[in-house]
């Protein structure tokens, strides 16, 4: 299997390369770190390619140039996203249009892009990474919220009309992980947020990897956005 993930150098992105890396060929891209993509690629034994999936020129020459090495990409996760921690009224147009063009038009470029061979070859797998804040928002945190809302509703009409293809296309929805996105919150916060969570602690990038690959396995799973959350909002 040919598996291309976006984001690849943030705690899920990398955690997503190594659970696929152990029985597949895997691309993940990365935009502004390039040593540490190369570095993770090296380690891995697996593929890097830069992309700007904001960018629908950067996203079509990367793809393209996938799909010449490997013939084929048999699933696709998109991954990649950025964060924004501001109260609505002091978010300007630009950090708003900066949020919605990564991590939601950067859904669309990437899945565009990649769709089309999929269909030609009648099979394929996309996985999206949305949050538990798309599913009941944050407060100081609109335009994240909304981007990852229009993950889910995306995941959720591209399913229907992707499905006589025999296309899956599902989304995880990951609660509060232990990564370096939430570095902004101190400890107190962190155990705040524990404290909320059922299962009181915070997830793990590799517990999200392995919820992935479950739904890209699965062929008779889609238009699902499950919650990797400890039961968080439940």
């Amino acid at each position: 299997m040919t598996v291309l993930i976006t984001g690849g150098t943030g705690a899920i992105g990398a955690a997503l390369a190594e659970e696929f890396a152990r029985t597949d060929d895997v691309i993940f891209t990365y935009n502004s770190q390039k040593e540490q993509a190369f570095s993770l690629a090296e380690k891995l034994k697996c593929s890097c390619e830069h992309m700007d999936i904001s960018d629908i020129e950067s996203v079509n020459e990367a793809v393209q140039r996938i799909l010449r090495e490997f013939g084929h990409i048999d699933i696709l996760v998109n991954n990649a996203g950025i964060s924004l921690i501001k109260p609505f009224l002091d978010t300007s147009y630009e950090d708003w249009r900066r949020i919605i063009d990564v991590n939601l038009t950067g859904v669309f470029n990437v899945t565009r892009a990649v769709a089309p061979s999929m269909v030609r070859r009648k099979s394929g797998a996309v996985v999206n990474v949305s949050s538990v804040w798309g599913v009941y928002g944050a407060s100081c945190e609109v335009a994240y919220s909304a981007a990852k809302a229009g993950v889910i509703g995306f995941t959720k009409a591209l399913a229907k009309e992707l499905g006589l293809s025999g296309i899956t296309v599902n989304a995880v929805a990951p609660g509060v992980i232990d990564s370096p996105m939430n570095a902004h919150l101190n400890a107190a916060e962190l155990a705040g947020l524990a404290e909320e969570t059922p299962l009181n602690r915070l997830g793990q990038p590799s517990e999200v990897a392995k919820a992935v690959r479950a739904l890209a396995e699965n062929r008779f799973i889609t238009g699902q956005v499950l919650g990797v959350d400890g039961g968080f909002g439940g």
